[in-house]
């Protein structure tokens, strides 16, 4: 089923799988596996090029040499915008905290006031992917095997995936269309 918000189409497990990251058991999983970076759009790729020596100091050596050698962005495959990676794995905007748990740089600079805007609204929104299509946005839930842990606590929590990113959800599309969502999920719910 099919839920529209605006012009919007979203998947009905965004509104009914359960999900909550568990980084203790995950360890980030999720900003070093896969064989791309995290999508960007424009103005994240323009944001990174003009705000790069505040957000430098946040990131390992790794992660600002892999900037220095491709830029900090790259063209995917699919010749869409994505962040760099280090040596094929993590992205290279990655840092690991004494734990090992993978986090962002760029979230870590924004908390701590050094730039205005907060990691890659696609890693914002994770598990939720956003695909622009010509007359409508597709809104769904993906599916991965790093998140079996936030899954299972998801379900332990009963938090719906988009509860987990409200705050995602709101600064990608705002509090309006947030607000018709989480209307949509609770008559889907009964």
């Amino acid at each position: 089923m099919i839920v529209q918000i605006q012009d919007c189409l979203v998947s009905e497990s965004v509104l009914q799988e359960a999900f909550s990251c568990d980084l203790d058991r995950c360890q980030g999983a999720c900003c070093v596996e896969g064989e791309a970076g995290a999508p960007l759009e424009q103005e994240e790729v323009n944001f990174l090029a003009k705000e790069w020596e505040q957000i430098e100091p946040y990131l390992p050596e790794a992660g600002r040499k892999a900037i220095a050698e491709q830029g900090t962005h790259v063209l995917g495959l699919d010749g869409d915008f994505e962040t760099p990676l280090v040596n094929g794995k993590e992205c290279a905007y990655t840092l690991f905290t004494e734990k090992g748990i993978a986090q962002c740089g760029i979230e870590k600079a924004y908390h701590e006031g050094a730039v205005t805007q907060n990691k890659p609204i696609s890693c914002h929104l994770y598990p939720v992917r956003i695909k622009k299509y010509k007359e409508f946005t597709a809104v769904n839930y993906h599916q991965w095997h790093v998140c079996e842990a936030a899954c299972a606590l998801g379900n332990q929590l009963k938090k719906p995936v988009y509860e987990f990113v409200k705050s995602a959800l709101i600064r990608k599309f705002g509090q309006p269309w947030y607000d018709e969502l989480v209307l949509a999920a609770r008559e889907l719910s009964n």
